[in-house]
């Protein structure tokens, strides 16, 4: 059951875990989550209304979202808006994720006295699949996980010396939690305390009044602290109540009422039940699900001999999971800032964790790489792409799938070396997903330069499935004015040429859409499909990949008159 992770081991993953995270940082497919777009939507209009507040919106009942910190960076990273780019917009998310694997290692290295258990705790997190799809994008969550974390990384780096602290510590955790709750909410500050709370609590040998008398002030202090950094956020802004009905009735209170039947009920039982956070919690992991499943067996067999330091991670979980567990809106996503601290428990049981959690994770891994091996022989076979571009990958993706099929094997086979091979296997399968749609990111998904000069300050009509979609036609349209429609419409071809001057329409790839005579294509490019039929499904299961997955989008000139945009509703907002 013993694996041994080297130096050279470790060397090799943390390469790999950073090539994996920034290849593909500007990729329109990157996994993410759909607030990226809205997000986007608020730095844009904040930056061309030139001030830093208050921030700035055009979608109903979205502005005041998340306390302004996030949208400043954006704003700073993108010189107010005139270097727009997903690249700049993502990354400092990134470097984020960085700050927070690298104070985890140390952390994880001072309590431990084991440098390599630093390390691996640090890139067992990195390959934690939430947080590759929350530790990229432009979200909120990076700088939230480094500031709520960092605390409680403290702690456990500096031990004694930050425990008994009269007020170095207390200030330093509210200035950290603080900065946390101006970039996501001031709701972080109950678990955090709560946390915090445990901690000393702990520490006085679960002693009550001993909390009470020499730590209670701390606590407090950084309460106070952290509330009052949040606090910033009203008195800078010049509408105040503003924020107060949108963000703090509206995105926080809100969450606390009942969402299907009743709050008892919505606990027990659908989508916002605890039970479900518990199962969303461990799936943040991806695939090192069951080795974390195995890690916490590990600790209930073994609870009366853990450390005080595994006490200490374990009651950090607890917490955020109970106060988490309280509002009626559930979702592990609420749980990111606890996951370094699942990874430090991984690692510090690593040698003595049973092997078949990391067989499961290789056989997950190879699922989804013979998947996509699968789907890009499809593709690259099929001869679908543009008129004169074809669907074809280049060497280093045939490379990359190939060294990645031989690490996935060799784990499987190789007992010795599964853990090791597992782990590095996490991030090849986050290089294949990225490299597997790479031909979408090339000239293939996008219009040309010609395409472009033309659309220049010139109304188009585009398909939106969310909100804040035309952020991303942004980048394919820069300079356009864009307006969306239903994307549910996109195929009515006859109807969209009939109602807009310039629109963008959906066709089966080979299929080019039936115009009107006086109709003119002026651009054309392959997009991926989002949303599918159950027969659709079936056909590209038996290989019709290319056929359903994409489709053809087509840019139409039309002799439409402009409609009246004060009484057309832009579907994207």
């Amino acid at each position: 059951m013993r694996s041994p992770f080297s130096y050279r081991s470790a060397l090799f993953i943390l390469l790999l875990g950073v090539f994996t995270y920034l290849y593909g940082l500007d990729s329109r497919f990157a996994p993410k989550n759909g607030d990226e777009y809205p997000y986007m939507h608020i730095v844009r209009m904040t930056a061309d209304a030139g001030n830093w507040l208050p921030l700035q919106s055009e979608m109903e009942g979205i502005k005041n979202t998340k306390p302004p910190l996030i949208f400043w960076q954006g704003i700073a990273t993108t010189a107010w808006a005139n270097q727009w780019s997903l690249e700049n917009l993502r990354w400092p998310s990134v470097l984020y994720t960085g700050l927070t694997a690298f104070f985890l290692c140390l952390a994880v290295r001072r309590f431990s006295g084991n440098t390599q258990t630093g390390l691996l705790a640090a890139l067992v997190w990195l390959s934690f699949f939430a947080t590759y799809r929350y530790g990229r994008p432009f979200l909120a969550d990076p700088p939230e996980v480094f500031w709520i974390s960092l605390p409680f990384m403290a702690l456990l780096y500096w031990g004694k010396s930050a425990f008994e602290s009269k007020f170095f510590y207390p200030i330093f955790a509210g200035i950290c939690f603080g900065l946390g709750l101006f970039t996501k909410s001031f709701a972080y500050i109950a678990p955090a305390s709560l946390a915090l709370g445990l901690y000393y609590w702990r520490w006085r040998q679960w002693s009550i009044p001993q909390t009470l008398i020499h730590d209670l002030y701390k606590i407090l202090i950084a309460c106070v602290l952290a509330l009052g950094v949040f606090a910033l956020w009203f008195a800078l802004d010049p509408y105040p109540a503003a924020v107060w009905q949108e963000f703090v009735v509206g995105e926080n209170a809100g969450k606390f009422a009942a969402r299907n039947s009743n709050y008892l009920l919505d606990l027990l039982r659908g989508g916002d039940s605890i039970w479900l956070l518990l199962l969303t919690t461990l799936a943040n992991a991806g695939f090192f699900i069951f080795v974390l499943i195995t890690t916490l067996w590990q600790c209930w067999r073994s609870r009366r001999f853990l450390d005080i330091n595994e006490v200490l991670l374990l009651l950090l979980i607890a917490a955020f999971l109970l106060v988490f567990s309280l509002p009626s809106q559930r979702s592990g996503r609420y749980l990111l800032p606890v996951m370094p601290a699942f990874a430090a428990l991984i690692a510090l049981h690593w040698n003595r964790l049973p092997m078949w959690g990391f067989r499961i994770a290789l056989c997950l891994q190879l699922l989804v790489l013979s998947l996509l091996l699968w789907v890009g022989i499809n593709l690259q076979l099929s001869g679908f792409g543009g008129e004169n571009i074809a669907w074809t990958y280049s060497y280093f993706h045939w490379g990359l799938m190939g060294f990645s099929l031989v690490i996935i094997l060799t784990g499987l086979l190789n007992s010795k070396r599964s853990k090791t091979l597992a782990l590095a296997a996490c991030f090849l399968t986050y290089c294949a997903l990225t490299s597997s749609l790479a031909p979408l990111e090339g000239e293939l998904g996008r219009y040309s330069v010609k395409t472009i000069t033309n659309m220049q300050g010139k109304d188009v009509w585009i398909p939106c499935d969310y909100r804040a979609k035309d952020e991303e036609y942004r980048l394919l349209l820069p300079g356009a004015q864009l307006h969306g429609y239903a994307a549910k419409d996109a195929s009515d071809v006859q109807i969209l040429t009939s109602a807009y001057p310039l629109v963008a329409v959906h066709a089966p790839l080979g299929t080019p859409p039936a115009l009107c005579e006086s109709c003119l294509i002026v651009g054309q490019r392959m997009e991926m499909r989002a949303r599918h039929t159950n027969e659709e499904m079936i056909a590209m299961l038996k290989g019709q990949i290319g056929k359903y997955l994409f489709v053809n989008e087509y840019l139409i000139a039309t002799p439409a008159a402009s409609p009246d945009l004060s009484n057309v509703k832009d579907v994207c907002r």
